[in-house]
């Protein structure tokens, strides 16, 4: 099959292209908003983009149906100052939790009842039940194309300026993710979870 996605003429019930470009990891981002209410949610338009200097990227896209934007955007942007937490196979029902649109002074980490821990260098809490953490800096907003003037969109960069690592992950000096078993957006509802590896060398 062949399609345009600005024409959205694929023929199938759903949009395939999510189901396409995978896995994605997932950005379970905390911040704090300007009055100081905590938040936390999870985006798969998430990724590291370089390590020296350690760059991320999130595109919060959309509006929430009583505010102009996400909140995660708005809080980023107001404060400077976000966490990445990993989530995992054994967080992914209070990662799903978080995704509800619920109001703006809701605390979702709390009603998710996860435990807040104070970052070193940033503002916002990070999730103490997951295992990695990255400490981050905005950077830079770079508005994206919408059709719909009503769903703005952008990407949020973000300077990563401190990684907590749960030692257990640790053997040998490296990290062995599959011990923290993160989990991946797919397509649809589907997700997947990372709990094998295999070795392969450059040429």
């Amino acid at each position: 099959m062949y399609y345009d996605p600005r024409a959205g003429d694929h023929g199938l019930a759903f949009d395939p292209l999510k189901a396409l470009v995978v896995p994605r990891p997932i950005g379970w981002i905390s911040t704090v908003s300007a009055a100081g209410n905590v938040n936390l949610a999870p985006f798969s338009f998430f990724n590291l983009l370089s390590e020296d200097p350690a760059m991320v990227c999130v595109a919060p896209g959309g509006r929430k149906p009583d505010r102009p934007m996400k909140d995660t955007r708005a809080n980023i942007e107001a404060t400077g100052e976000f966490v990445v937490n990993l989530a995992t196979w054994d967080l992914r029902d209070a990662m799903n939790a978080t995704s509800a649109a619920l109001p703006a002074e809701t605390d979702e980490l709390a009603a998710a009842g996860l435990t807040a821990v104070a970052a070193r260098q940033v503002r916002p809490p990070w999730v103490g039940e997951s295992p990695v953490q990255l400490e981050c800096r905005h950077w830079r907003t770079v508005e994206l194309p919408s059709r719909d003037p009503d769903q703005p969109k952008a990407a949020l960069f973000g300077e990563v300026i401190g990684v907590h690592v749960d030692d257990r992950l640790i053997v040998g000096g490296r990290v062995d993710i599959t011990r923290a078993r993160p989990i991946a957006r797919l397509g649809y509802a589907l997700y997947a979870v990372i709990d094998h590896t295999f070795h392969m060398r450059r040429p």
